[in-house]
């Protein structure tokens, strides 16, 4: 697949997710294969233009990561144009915009998914976009901002026109938000509408549903929480969709992955309001792997018991020992930790 001259190896991406899918996390499941793309966390089209510290963190990332789309939110067509070329000097290989966050606090200000609402201006922010930059401009949306507003199609096209490279869509509404389940024909119609490569997201958590996204002539798909539960899905999916045989994930590897992931957290920068506020970067790390592991314990037996352990765990000592001793001797090590 192509987006814009840019070839990925896969069809397969990690999804943004807020505070979720850093930098550290999207290294590891990188190294693990069938990731074509990765995105960032969103980013403030203001924050990249004042140098805030916070945002300018969320727009790190490394070589390995690549090929890379840096996510941006906003409303205003030159905010908009300027933060690209920001973007684009960092040296990131797309920058996407974020038509598709249901959040109040991102909606209010004539961002994210409330663009939906203006597709004429919301056209108008890609066109400017992509006469600012020459790397390929990407598009995230919903089906719509409510049931009875469900443009997807009519805006997927429109933001063709204006010069999006590709685009994305989570097939539900803003009203929505996470609830229901997501609509996939809405994507597919989409899919078929567009000359572009057209990427769907939403309830895939198995590796069988990915693969059978692109069976219904969806381009790519980025996969969100099914990542958080098993960072391997890509690769999964992708031996899939190869033929080959899945490969088998060990709970030994589940646990190797949690700690390779504490030793990547302990060498990332953290900016110092949110240092202070925790007293330590120790306490960070922590914090980090409790808001990983509502996802990564789900369906495991005592895994209801490990998110109680990892949620008074003070030290990366404890941790650590957490971590070694449920994914080999569970439960008898949750016991000695709780």
């Amino acid at each position: 697949m192509k987006i814009g001259n840019l070839e990925l190896e896969s069809p397969f991406a990690i999804a943004p997710m807020a505070g979720m899918t850093d930098t550290a996390f999207r290294r590891l499941v990188k190294r693990h294969g069938g990731c074509g793309l990765v995105v960032s966390e969103m980013v403030s089209s203001e924050g990249l233009i004042r140098g805030i510290d916070r945002t300018l963190e969320f727009a790190d990332f490394s070589e390995e990561e690549r090929p890379v789309s840096i996510q941006i939110f906003g409303g205003d067509p030159a905010t908009m144009a300027d933060a690209a070329r920001i973007v684009e000097g960092m040296g990131a290989d797309i920058v996407d915009v974020n038509m598709g966050c249901p959040v109040p606090k991102i909606a209010k200000h004539n961002a994210g998914c409330s663009l939906m609402r203006e597709p004429e201006h919301a056209a108008a922010v890609i066109k400017a976009m992509t006469r600012a930059v020459s790397i390929p401009v990407t598009v995230k949306m919903r089906a719509g901002w409510n049931e009875t507003q469900k443009n997807a199609p009519a805006l997927a096209k429109m933001v063709e026109e204006a010069g999006a490279a590709a685009v994305a869509v989570h097939g539900r509404t803003a009203a929505q938000s996470y609830t229901g389940a997501a609509d996939w024909t809405i994507v597919a119609d989409i899919a078929d509408r567009l000359s572009i490569p057209v990427f769907g997201s939403g309830d895939c958590v198995e590796p069988e549903q990915i693969t059978g996204k692109l069976e219904q002539g969806i381009d790519g798909v980025l996969v969100g929480r099914g990542v958080l539960r098993n960072p391997w899905i890509l690769a999964q999916a992708a031996d899939l969709a190869a033929g080959r045989p899945m490969r088998h994930v060990t709970m030994e590897e589940r646990g190797r992955f949690l700690l390779d992931y504490v030793d990547l957290l302990l060498h990332e920068r953290v900016r110092d309001d949110e240092r202070n506020r925790l007293k330590s970067h120790d306490r960070w790390v922590v914090n980090k792997l409790r808001a990983l592991g509502a996802y990564y314990t789900k369906g495991f037996e005592h895994g209801a018991q490990l998110r109680t352990c990892l949620n008074t765990t003070t030290s990366i000592a404890e941790l650590r020992s957490l971590i070694s001793g449920f994914f080999v001797e569970a439960p008898s090590a949750l016991q000695n930790v709780s």
